[in-house]
């Protein structure tokens, strides 16, 4: 069976490390099979004035192509750059917009149990930073890497696989930045 996989490249801009590395990830999983779709942030439009979950209103074009993208997929793939210790804040839109109720979770009445609506999926992350990935890790306890793969992937669903940062961007040599394009296609090639 082919495997579907969904890449959302969540960098407001078009030309960045991130699209590089969802590229190669591309290539990898298509180089096994996989059917591959992609969705950029840079070329979203992205309504920020979300008021909270109880007021919805009517998603934009493009964040309901977003959410078909997610339940066309068997894999979903985020590469976001790490800013002030979080994505950036046009990507955390898309979340706060998309992932709704009855969409991604559905919570159980006035209690804390939930359904996790995207069950049968699984995720791949990829984080770049200025941060060496050593220092976020013992000094700040990862909090990107957290959010991501618990408070994102698991609380709807999405069994995290690999959920990876790789910085620090700002020093890093081209042969280093290879390596990330190479680990990136690798990982692709694994989802697919």
């Amino acid at each position: 069976m082919t495997k579907r996989i969904f890449i959302w490249v969540a960098h407001p801009k078009p030309n960045s490390l991130n699209a590089a590395l969802a590229a190669r990830y591309a290539k990898g999983a298509k180089a096994n099979g996989a059917d591959v779709r992609v969705m950029a942030l840079a070329d979203m439009q992205v309504d920020s004035g979300f008021d909270g979950y109880d007021s919805p209103r009517d998603l934009t074009p493009d964040l309901a192509t977003w959410q078909d993208n997610i339940r066309w997929a068997d894999h979903v793939m985020i590469v976001h750059p790490y800013w002030w210790g979080a994505m950036p804040s046009k990507a955390k839109a898309v979340l706060d917009a998309a992932l709704l109720s009855g969409f991604a979770y559905k919570y159980h009445g006035p209690g804390m149990g939930w359904d996790k609506l995207l069950e049968g999926r699984t995720g791949d992350a990829i984080i770049t930073s200025d941060t060496p990935v050593w220092i976020d890790t013992l000094i700040y306890r990862s909090p990107g890497r957290r959010v991501m793969r618990n408070q994102v992937m698991k609380f709807t669903g999405i069994k995290p696989r690999n959920v990876v940062q790789m910085g620090s961007v700002k020093l890093a040599k081209p042969a280093k930045i290879d390596t990330w394009l190479a680990r990136a296609e690798t990982m692709g090639a694994a989802a697919a």
